[in-house]
């Protein structure tokens, strides 16, 4: 079981997975989205050359629209 965290909350997968495989999992928009991985900004040109070990940690940031 890896064991990680995402945006400060506790997520468990069952195997190592590719950064793009779980954005594509979490049905998230990639054009409007700025990736964290274990402190540093991963730009979306490398989105595929990660894979989410135990340990790390993603912050997933999406812009709120509001005025």
């Amino acid at each position: 079981m890896i064991k990680i965290q995402v945006n400060g909350k506790p997520r468990e997968l069952d195997r190592p997975v590719g950064l793009m495989e779980f954005l594509q999992d979490l049905k998230v928009n990639f054009r409007f989205l700025a990736v964290g991985y274990n402190g540093e900004v991963v730009p979306k040109a490398q989105y595929g050359s990660v894979t989410l070990k135990d340990g790390d940690v993603l912050e997933i940031v999406r812009p709120i629209g509001g005025g």
